[in-house]
Order: structure tokens, then C-alpha cells, then sequence
């Protein structure tokens, strides 16, 4: 079972909502049929690693038998079983799709499980962008079996156009921003929020992706918004969390810089109007994540800094201070330690901030990370 540390995300966001979260949601099993790897099983990685509640098991047949965190180095203690079936044994009563597959598609491999735990009135957590309910086979066996689903990345119906609200006064709003997509910009912002609480501040994390919203119990996928709404339903979600905490730490999605998802960043930029940011990098890529044949290199970390400050101006009304990246966020995974250091070292000398792997070096490092942030604001 998954609780505590490297596990549960004590402190994730608000005390009050991670403990209702963690009160209400049911024991947990990940599905990742063939997939259960670091490369390849994102959502389940940050599930182990941060739910506030139990994960009783991950499925995956062609690695059943050993334990998750000797797969992903996370959730020591889970086993990994060859079904839905011995999952459910274990008092799993929800079944999360623990991965993304391209196009976010449900995979065909996946839709016998899913409609075992259907048909047997387990409740279904679908991250990706196909609703479950939509396959005529996956309804019929809900119908079935009483089994529920849980859409994460179904949107509200009542957004609206951003620009109009502003968070409480006194509220310091930070969005993690990326040099490309999927390099840690969830995981960082849950690290510094548990660092800023461990400082004693009041923070809030702001999901806005399918895995932080597992996690977190709340928030919108904004890359399933329309795109005229995605820049409103940030700012809703920013101006809300402002009203319970001092700290409103905004998780980012894609880079400014990936021909395919800037779109989606953008918004959530324009949307949340941070006054701060933190850029997240990962030190082993070269090129844009899904460009590699193309060879379509990532812009260096300077100019990443310069690109999200220009772009966060075009929202900073004049006479406002302007938003500035005030830290490097590094993913070092995969690295030895020297060449580790070395990234860290060359991150903090080529933009001139403080730069942490959080994961890597742990509380020293995201504490690293919360003290530039609370430097920034003045006194």
C-alpha cells in the first residue's frame, strides 16, 4: 500500500482539501497493461508518488510479481499483479488508467480489464482524452454491473473568457513553466508547495492536467477546454484557490516552445497571470519531445527565460511589476550524481538562479526552490 513518504502527498495542497480527498476517494488500482515503465506511465508515476490515498496495487501482466517501485522507483510496497481481478481481491474499489497513450485514446489492450471492473461495479478513472462511457461495450458492461466513471478530463460547461478577475490581494500566484513538455512541471509544483508549507506558508496547488487532478481531488484539464476558455478557466481556478492560501502554485502544461502544445500553454499563462515562475527543465533532452526525427532542438534555458518573461508581459497591465522566472527546475533522473551536479551547476551559472532537482536532492532541493520564490515577494 502507498502512503507517506515517496508515496502520499501529504500537504499537496490545501490541509482541508487533501484531507476530504483522502477521506472520500476509494482504494485505488492502476491499470498500465504493458506499459508500467518511466518512460512510458506518467500518471501512474505521480499517482504513487503523491495520492493522499491507498494505492493497493498496479495491473500489469508482463510485470506481475515484482513490486512498482523496483519498475519506476516509486511506491515501494505496491505490488504489481497480472489483473483487474487480483487487484480487486486486494479491496481495490477504483481502477485509474495509469498512462497516456498517444492521441489519448483508450488502448484496445486496455478495454477487457476495463470492462471486468465495469461489470463489477468498480468505479473507472479515465485520464485520457476518449470518455470511457462512449465505447457501446464499456457502457453496456457499467449498465451491467453498476460500475461508474470518472472523466478527469471533462471540463466544467460554465467557463468563460479570461482576462476579467483578479486573485485576492496578498495572494502570490506561481506558475511552473517548461523548456518542453513533460519535464516535471507537476511534480515540481507539488514539491515547493510542501516546501512552502514545511516554511510555514499557506499554499495551494492548482491542478490542471488528469494526473494532478487524481491527486489533488480537483481542477481542469486545460488541454480539454475549448480553446477560447482555457485562459478563464485558469484564472477561475487561480482566483479560487487565492482565497484559501497566500501561495497559489499553478501546474504547468507543454512549453511556449513545442510546436505542439503552445497553444494550451499559452492560455494557461495568460489565464493564471503568475507573478512568478519557475522554469522546469529536463538535463538529458536534446530535442523537442515527439520531434526527435526532426532533430527540432530545445531553445537553452536563457532563452526559454527570456521567451516566458516577454510572454507573461503581454498580460502584466502597465505599472505592474513584471513577471520573472526566479528558478530552474531541473530533472535529473536517469543521471549519476557527478554528471547531476554538473547539470545543476551549469543551470544556476548560464540563467543566474537558483537551481534544484527536488526529486534528486529532495527537501534540501525544493526548499531551494521555495526560498527563491518567497525572495522575490517583498517583505
Amino acid at each position: 500500500m502507498n502512503r507517506g513518504p515517496g508515496g502520499g502527498a501529504q500537504g499537496a495542497g490545501a490541509p482541508g482539501r487533501v484531507a476530504e480527498h483522502e477521506a472520500t476517494a476509494p482504494r485505488l488500482a492502476i491499470l498500465a497493461e504493458g506499459q508500467f515503465a518511466p518512460a512510458t506511465a506518467k500518471t501512474a508515476i505521480g499517482i504513487l508518488r503523491y495520492a493522499p490515498f491507498p494505492v493497493v496495487a498496479v495491473v500489469d501482466s508482463t510485470r506481475a510479481g515484482k513490486d512498482a517501485a523496483d519498475c519506476v522507483g516509486v511506491g515501494r510496497g505496491v505490488p504489481i499483479v497480472a489483473s483487474v481481478e487480483e487487484a480487486a481481491a486486494l479491496g481495490a474499489r477504483a481502477l485509474v488508467i495509469g498512462t497516456a497513450a498517444a492521441g489519448g485514446r483508450i488502448p484496445d489492450s486496455y478495454r477487457p480489464a476495463l470492462a471486468w471492473a465495469l461489470a463489477s461495479g468498480l468505479e473507472v478513472w479515465n485520464g485520457l482524452h476518449e470518455r470511457v462511457l462512449a465505447d457501446p461495450a464499456l457502457a453496456d458492461a457499467a449498465r451491467r454491473g453498476g460500475g461508474s466513471v470518472r472523466e478527469l478530463r471533462e471540463p466544467p460547461i460554465d467557463l468563460s473568457i479570461g482576462g476579467h478577475r483578479r486573485p485576492r490581494e496578498g495572494a502570490t500566484v506561481v506558475l511552473t513553466v517548461g523548456t518542453d513538455a513533460a519535464v516535471g512541471k507537476m511534480t515540481a509544483s507539488l514539491e515547493i508547495v510542501r516546501a512552502l508549507e514545511r516554511a510555514g506558508e499557506r499554499a495551494a496547488f492548482v491542478a490542471t492536467g488528469q494526473t494532478g487532478i487524481a491527486i489533488a481531488g480537483d481542477g481542469i484539464a486545460v488541454d480539454a477546454v475549448v480553446a477560447d476558455f482555457i485562459a478563464g478557466a485558469a484564472e477561475r481556478m487561480v482566483c479560487d484557490a487565492a482565497e484559501r492560501a497566500d501561495w497559489v502554485i499553478v501546474e504547468g502544461q507543454g512549453s511556449l516552445t513545442h510546436p505542439g502544445f503552445s497553444g494550451v500553454t499559452l492560455g494557461l499563462l495568460h489565464g493564471s497571470a503568475p507573478h512568478l515562475m519557475v522554469l522546469c527543465h529536463d538535463a538529458t533532452r536534446m530535442t523537442v519531445k515527439g520531434f526527435e526525427r526532426e532533430g527540432l532542438p530545445l531553445r537553452d534555458l536563457r532563452e526559454c527565460v527570456r521567451i516566458y518573461e516577454e510572454a507573461a508581459s503581454w498580460r502584466r497591465p502597465p505599472g505592474h511589476p513584471p513577471a520573472r522566472v526566479v528558478a530552474i527546475a531541473v530533472n535529473t533522473s536517469g543521471m549519476g550524481e557527478e554528471r547531476a551536479r554538473a547539470e545543476l551547476g551549469d543551470a544556476a551559472y548560464a540563467t543566474k538562479l537558483p537551481a534544484a532537482d527536488p526529486i534528486r536532492e529532495g527537501a534540501a532541493g525544493a526548499d531551494r526552490l521555495a526560498q527563491a520564490l518567497r525572495a522575490a515577494v517583498p517583505a
